[in-house]
């Protein structure tokens, strides 16, 4: 398990230890209050301290975990990401219907380009979902809904993402959602064909390539520099990005929780 899975059911786990704590802590209030009223009584002290302490500790957990989720969407969550917030939520919902998640598709296009509608990158990929113009094209060729291909229009780029990860995520079935999603996201940053490559690779060792997490993501048919940017890209996104827009409010459900 990830240590970002692990966050996440820790957070999730919360209130639960909470309870837990307060129940042990009033335990041994309790059992406390019974020791000293009854001199005879056979229950010892360190059994109480020792409920006491669990108690303590449950509750800092779980306070702990809780604090940090606040905290997390508060590092990962730009306030710039407002402005763009209905064009966001109209893309997904037009593309996905009730399974929308504008979370993921936001969290998508914070790691693409911060925000930033006028994002150029080195090799040429433009705009705030970084097309390169030969996809961007196609896309507007593929899906003539979404208008001539303009990078530069955060209402295009939007759609256009959405559209495209609606695609392959159609394309490459995984075992479950989670995978799914991974393998759509591993397409859309690093192309089709490395990733059925690594897929193959994961079978022809053993592994499940219908399966990301330990598994396909442990395999590379790339040069290092571009597994480790494509690796980090899906884990950003789906364990780390998503999640902290919806602590902060944004709608979707995690794809990997």
């Amino acid at each position: 398990m990830s240590p970002r899975v692990f966050q996440i059911l820790l957070i999730c786990s919360a209130p639960v230890l909470a309870f837990v704590g307060a129940f042990l802590m009033a335990s041994a209030g309790h059992l406390e209050q019974a020791r000293q009223n009854d001199p005879r009584s056979l229950l010892q002290r360190s059994r109480i301290v020792r409920l006491m302490r669990a108690g303590i500790a449950l509750t800092f957990v779980a306070l702990l975990a809780l604090g940090g989720s606040v905290a997390h969407a508060q590092e990962h969550v730009p306030d710039v990401s407002a402005r763009y917030r209905l064009i966001v939520e109209q893309a997904a919902a037009e593309v996905w219907g009730i399974e929308a998640s504008p979370a993921r598709l936001a969290a998508q296009l914070h790691q693409e380009s911060a925000w930033n509608p006028n994002a150029r990158s080195v090799v040429g990929a433009e705009g705030l979902a970084q097309f390169m113009p030969a996809t961007g094209n196609w896309l507007a060729q593929m899906f003539p809904e979404l208008g001539p291909y303009d990078p530069l229009d955060p209402t295009w780029s939007a759609r256009a993402a959405a559209v495209y990860d609606h695609w392959l995520y159609a394309r490459h079935p995984g075992d479950g959602t989670c995978s799914q999603w991974a393998f759509a996201l591993s397409g859309y940053n690093g192309g089709e064909r490395y990733l059925l490559a690594e897929q193959a690779l994961a079978d022809k060792h053993g592994k499940d390539g219908r399966r990301w997490f330990d598994n396909t993501a442990d395999y590379r048919a790339r040069s290092v520099a571009a597994w480790k940017q494509n690796r980090a890209y899906v884990h950003n996104i789906l364990l780390t990005l998503e999640p902290a827009y919806i602590a902060a409010g944004w709608a979707g459900k995690a794809a990997c929780v």
